[in-house]
């Protein structure tokens, strides 16, 4: 399993990225091996079909890197199939309601905490539990980590009452799609956008939970919501990180 959401409770600053095209499972040890404390594979956008993210995530757990997936809906059988593939964790995109935290619990977790389907020699297990069922599967309760993605008004108020649902470990900003329904598209420091986020972090510090946000801009923009207290962080993506540094490559080359 994973000691991410320990580090977390250590106070370390976690910073993944988003996997968004590629599916060669050898980007997971690429990006390991640059330093990132986890990826994310965006099921939301993307079109991966189950193999290739079922590859992507088997691969993390072969060299130590946790994978997440945003999946696309709160639908048992999508969860199913990404936590039995060996996601670490989850994260549900415009998640506004109580109703949808509930649901995302319900089908991530075991029980008594949810009623995730049982099948224990999967790629999450390593296709080993060990000898005891119920021990594995407290473990993987208490080590997973199950994200609501805040892109809303509606989202925002309600941050608090999701989080404390039980199992839901963090909330996670959504920058533009949040800028969007304010009417303020990519303007990221604008004061209703800023107060809207800050928000959010205040909700999850009340709780001893956790929040974060994906910046895909340079880094001193992520650095400045670490300082606010943002410790589950996503920095740039697959496709953004090559284009950038051909852009900046070719750009010297060429003049």
């Amino acid at each position: 399993m994973s000691n991410l959401k320990q580090r977390l409770k250590n106070n370390e600053s976690i910073v993944g990225t988003m996997i968004t095209v590629f599916d060669n499972p050898d980007i997971v040890k690429i990006l390991k091996v640059c330093g990132f404390d986890l990826f994310m594979i965006d099921c939301e956008h993307s079109s991966y079909d189950d193999s290739a993210t079922a590859a992507l995530l088997g691969m993390g757990r072969a060299v130590g890197l946790p994978g997440f997936v945003r999946i696309p809906e709160a639908r048992r059988e999508v969860i199913l199939k990404f936590m039995d593939a060996g996601a670490i964790g989850l994260m549900l995109p415009n998640c506004d309601t109580v109703e949808q935290a509930k649901a995302l619990v319900e089908h991530s977790k075991y029980a008594p905490l949810g009623n995730r389907g049982v099948s224990l020699m999967r790629g999450h297990s390593g296709f080993a539990p060990g000898p005891s069922p119920t021990e594995y599967m407290q473990k993987a309760n208490d080590e997973t980590i199950i994200m609501c993605q805040i892109e809303s008004p509606t989202g925002v108020k309600n941050a608090g009452d999701m989080l404390d649902v039980e199992g839901v470990d963090a909330v996670f900003i959504g920058p533009n799609d949040l800028s969007q329904s304010y009417g303020l598209m990519g303007q990221f420091t604008h004061p209703t956008v800023v107060g809207a986020i800050e928000s959010v972090i205040a909700a999850a510090k009340a709780r001893g939970k956790f929040s974060g946000i994906h910046v895909t801009s340079p880094p001193k923009n992520l650095q400045a919501w670490i300082d606010k207290g943002m410790s589950l962080n996503l920095w740039s993506n697959d496709v953004t990180m090559i284009m950038n540094s051909a852009r900046e490559g070719l750009a010297e080359l060429k003049g």
